[in-house]
């Protein structure tokens, strides 16, 4: 991969970016497959009963019910879809979105947990509608994974970013930037999924996790980052570029 000079304490004694991108060859999210196999019988056996109770008098509720049933499942099918999607453009100091959903967040914060200064923060609030796939933003080695359990604001609230349950997802880019990622729940979703492990390469185009029924993700980055990104705007998952990173070495 071009670029610029690694730092040595990280990527010195490693070949760097050597290994196949894991790229989801799939339509469907593997974290949606049981979950939807499971609801489809229920749904199937809870339509049969019906309709053996009611094809001696009127189909009318098992008709009603089978709509419902339908529109349910289809609903289910969408947040688990998992489309093919690989970015376009250079990736050198190149922040993609982490995820579909909208820009909440933009400014500069106190961030305690890791960098203990201040860092440019991006927030993208996903919906139950959208995509629930989680991109790495950056290429680079992970440094750190770490969970923490929490509480279940509503995932938009300033406050959810530190008291929900989240995961923190550290890259060092090999520009020399470090880039905290942090996938947090929401009031709806309850379980986080983090496919990150520290020392891994991990690449724009991979997924780095996934964040069932409505949640957001927070990129922290250094405060000169370029934002290409407005509070508001609509995000592609591993297509929107949100923000430009300042070559560190040169």
């Amino acid at each position: 991969m071009a670029g610029h000079r690694p730092q040595p304490s990280i990527f010195s004694d490693r070949l760097y970016m050597v290994r196949p991108r894991k790229i989801k060859n799939i339509r469907l999210h593997s974290e949606g497959r049981e979950i939807l196999r499971r609801s489809l019988a229920v749904m199937i056996l809870i339509n049969a009963l019906l309709y053996w109770l009611c094809k001696d008098t009127t189909l009318l509720p098992f008709y009603l019910v089978a709509a419902v049933c339908i529109l349910l499942y289809a609903v289910a099918v969408n947040f688990f879809r998992c489309p093919l999607r690989q970015f376009p453009g250079e990736v050198d100091n190149t922040v993609v979105a982490a995820a579909d959903g909208k820009v909440v967040v933009i400014e500069e914060v106190e961030e305690n947990e890791y960098f203990h200064d201040r860092r440019l923060m991006i927030s993208i609030f996903m919906s139950v509608t959208n995509v629930h796939a989680n991109w790495f933003p950056v290429e680079g080695i992970v440094k750190k994974v770490v969970h923490h359990n929490g509480n279940f604001h509503k995932a938009w609230l300033p406050k959810a970013s530190i008291e929900n349950e989240r995961s923190t997802v550290v890259i060092a880019t090999p520009s020399g930037h470090d880039v905290l990622v942090r996938q947090v729940a929401g009031a709806v979703a309850r379980r986080i999924v983090t496919y990150a492990r520290e020392d891994d390469d991990c690449y724009i185009d991979e997924h780095m996790g996934f964040i069932k029924f409505g949640s957001r993700v927070d990129v922290y980055l250094p405060t000169d980052a370029e934002v290409l990104v407005k509070f508001g705007q609509r995000t592609v998952g591993n297509q929107t570029v949100v923000a430009r990173l300042h070559p560190k070495n040169v």
